[in-house]
């Protein structure tokens, strides 16, 4: 990171708190984005399967009233419902858009698929969420590893879960000047995982022994068929800045941090893949568009990088939670 660029840490960011919550023998959880004086926030799909709920929120068509949470969980479709449990916790706290007879709380949420590692039947629900949410309330855990929604996550995925290696939910934040920019992301690919700095891979595909890497592309290329496995993927994550922004130019800054997932990720944005990005708005701070987007891209390299080489995990640790043989 060049030197006018400084590291800084989650709760250096004001208006974003973060709270997880996982259940750690299923290996599934949640990581809420809390944002306490609202956000104005933008999305990108490039995915082809995305597990996703109020995104259009993030849309630029839809009315520009602030958000208030980002959930990203494990559970695949069925872990939406810890959106239900983030709900009430804003709402008990009395957290959310004003209607008149209610409040209601705008939490967009997104989900990778974890559940061929640890369990394929216990998902993350509305009381996980509760859980995620009154954590993110209470402060900020800036943490990257086998933590929150990332704790099922997995990557290298062509040929099943058994030739598959670890990877989680990685955070980095910095500062340019009074610019702040972050990226937390859950690494959860079909593709590998290289570094960009020196194009060498550090997760995905395993050869057939586990004692080496294969190379995906390669793999793909001589298929004549998709396996049955061809499934069960999703990279997710959000960039959050104190740039003043527009909801529509957040939109903009979301599909610019998108270059990250193709610096570090191939194959990327598959049909096998829900990949998203959402990129929240929380200062004024004011500065160029383009500068953002490319701050966005940078950060969400090195979070990409933090949530792999964070989350390693011995290899017999790792056969151990595949075992049940919910995907071969």
């Amino acid at each position: 990171m060049p030197e006018i660029m400084t590291e800084i840490t989650a709760d250096q960011i004001k208006n974003l708190q973060i709270g997880h919550a996982a259940l750690d023998e299923a290996k599934t959880g949640v990581t809420v984005l809390y944002f306490p004086e609202g956000a104005k926030v933008g999305c990108d799909i490039s995915g082809g399967g995305p597990a996703s709920r109020e995104t259009p929120l993030a849309m630029p068509l839809t009315a520009d009233n602030p958000v208030n949470a980002i959930v990203l969980s494990g559970g695949s479709a069925y872990g939406l419902a810890a959106s239900d449990g983030v709900m009430h916790c804003l709402e008990a706290h009395g957290i959310g858009y004003d209607t008149g007879a209610a409040l209601v709380p705008l939490v967009c949420q997104s989900c990778i698929y974890d559940l061929g590692y640890g369990s394929a039947t216990v998902r993350p629900d509305a009381a996980l969420g509760e859980a995620a949410c009154e954590r993110a309330l209470a402060g900020t855990d800036g943490r990257s590893g086998n933590i929150g929604g990332g704790i099922g996550a997995t990557v290298g995925k062509l040929f099943g879960m058994g030739r598959a290696t670890k990877a989680g939910l990685g955070f980095y934040a910095i500062q340019a000047g009074p610019l702040q920019m972050a990226a937390l992301v859950i690494v959860n690919a079909l593709g590998d995982i290289y570094d960009p700095a020196t194009g060498k891979k550090i997760a995905g595909l395993t050869d057939e022994s586990r004692t080496g890497f294969a190379d995906t592309r390669l793999e793909f290329a001589r298929l004549t068929a998709m396996p049955n496995s061809f499934t069960g993927n999703t990279t997710i994550g959000a960039v959050v800045t104190n740039a003043g922004l527009s909801k529509a130019e957040m939109g903009k800054v979301a599909s610019m941090a998108r270059s990250a997932y193709g610096r570090c990720i191939n194959p990327v944005g598959t049909l096998a893949d829900g990949d998203t990005i959402y990129a929240a708005g929380v200062g004024n701070i004011p500065a160029d568009i383009n500068l953002v987007g490319t701050l966005a891209a940078e950060v969400m390299t090195a979070a990409i990088q933090k949530a792999v080489l964070s989350s390693r995990i011995p290899d017999s640790e790792y056969l151990q939670y595949i075992s049940s043989g919910a995907v071969n």
